[in-house]
């Protein structure tokens, strides 16, 4: 069966290339944060404590966002071979095989990418400490200790999240009876599963309570970072669970927005999939809600800290120390954020590469396909963006409110609005550059696009 696996892989690079991607970047991110960790240990007394905060909590952020992308990406592709177990089922494999085959596939690609991952993050980890002391927030009395321990763990803990991504998604492609299992194929449209609510929903309900304890609690308090210790995780940790029930909020949403696209020419093949396949098409949602949400709780938390740092007190200049450590953290995770829109895009559009060709030959045009995944993209960004403003509001309203601005913050609102529109951009450029990639193959062997002939 492995000797099989592998002979796979050689056949589905977008999928590999997808799998490889989240994992490498995320096994690089979390374990550059982990070294710091091992680090404190035997760090300065004076260090020890901003080390644990920098490789603990915003670490810990940057997990839950990183062990959410490799779990969608991984159960996006095993998701996505439904319609080939089911033809090797009807061959005579059994359910067992068919899941082996997918599971050994994604451990296989998980394994390499981890340890790609974990080699960046071992040379990235003293890159992270040096620049630390560069701006003096950890001194010249500690050494970085950082080695293979926080290291391959996160490797580890990353391979073993991808490894049960792909045994739940490859349960789904391998469940009911071949036959049927050959016809579901071709219309995924299911219901959430009860555990995937169940996260969802408490993960909205830790962010939610955060929120509410910031208001309460530490937004009283004389420390005047501790509004910031209860707020800072709130915008990642709901739009994370958001994200988790990203399938429903695109049928949800969708339904509405159906009847305006069928208005024109390719918004009715649009409107189709949007309401059809959003199990499929949420792949491509759940990025876009952690992207914004992070970005635009995070950014507009900095600048109100920003604004009233003078009024609040800012002990021996920790405010700059701590702006630093924020945009540090907005910027590394909305980068991985952003790769990850990409990622998910092109392992969405690409899987449908059988589909688009089907379409085509029954009489679509190139334009019109075209047009019809641009609009796809463009509905789910702009779902996205306004489910990602929603849980953005976590972090940024309570922290305004604990700094006296009220419900909506003073100043810098462009913000939100500038990472709507990258969210946009991203989101519809991918999915229209691997539309392009999809097809160019196509195009050239068996002339997709030209005109068809009239029979002689």
């Amino acid at each position: 069966m492995i000797a099989v696996a592998l002979r796979s892989l050689r056949h589905r690079p977008t999928a590999v290339i997808a799998t490889f991607v989240a994992v490498f970047l995320g096994t690089a991110l979390m374990a550059s944060f982990a070294t710091l960790v091992e680090s404190a240990f035997d760090a300065h007394d004076d260090d020890r404590e901003i080390m644990m905060i920098i490789g603990g909590v915003v670490g810990g952020w940057g997990t839950l966002i990183v062990l959410f992308a490799v779990a969608s990406t991984v159960g996006i592709v095993a998701e996505q071979r439904g319609r080939e177990t089911a033809l090797l089922r009807t061959l005579g494999a059994t359910p067992r095989q068919a899941r082996a085959l997918i599971v050994i596939e994604a451990a296989v690609v998980a394994l390499v990418a981890a340890a790609g991952g974990a080699l960046v993050a071992s040379l990235g980890g003293a890159v992270l400490f040096d620049a630390l002391q560069r701006a003096t927030i950890v001194t010249r009395a500690t050494d970085y200790d950082g080695g293979p321990a926080s290291v391959v763990t996160t490797a580890a803990v990353v391979v073993l999240v991808s490894t049960v991504a792909a045994v739940i998604g490859s349960r789904r492609a391998t469940r009911g009876p071949a036959g049927l299992a050959l016809r579901a194929a071709e219309v995924p449209v299911r219901r959430l599963r009860w555990w995937r609510v169940v996260a969802g929903i408490v993960l909205v309900a830790s962010g939610l309570a955060s929120a509410i304890v910031t208001i309460t609690v530490t937004g009283k308090s004389t420390n005047p970072y501790a509004a910031m210790e209860t707020s800072g995780s709130a915008a990642v940790v709901a739009g994370v669970g958001l994200a988790t029930l990203a399938p429903w909020f695109l049928r949800l949403f969708a339904t509405p927005v159906g009847p305006l696209l069928r208005r024109f020419g390719a918004g009715y093949l649009a409107a189709e999939n949007l309401t059809r396949r959003p199990h499929v098409l949420a792949g491509m949602l759940g990025p876009v809600i952690v992207l914004v949400s992070t970005a635009v709780g995070t950014l507009v938390m900095v600048a109100v800290d920003a604004r009233t740092r003078a009024a609040f007190g800012d002990p021996e200049g920790v405010g700059d120390m701590i702006t630093m450590l924020n945009c540090v953290l907005v910027g590394v995770i909305s980068l991985f954020a952003a790769i990850m829109v990409i990622n998910s895009a092109v392992a969405v559009v690409a899987h449908r590469r059988s589909e688009l060709d089907r379409i085509w030959r029954v009489g679509a045009t190139r334009a019109q396909l075209g047009a019809s995944i641009a609009l796809e993209a463009g509905v789910i960004a702009a779902i996205g963006i306004v489910i990602g403003l929603l849980g953005s509001t976590a972090t940024a309203v309570p922290y305004s409110i604990a700094r006296h601005e009220g419900v909506v913050p003073n100043g810098q609102l462009w913000l939100p609005p500038l990472v709507a529109a990258l969210a946009l951009v991203l989101t519809v450029g991918a999915a229209w550059g691997a539309y392009r990639g999809t097809t160019g193959g196509i195009r050239r062997r068996e002339g997709w696009g030209r005109e068809l002939q009239p029979a002689p």
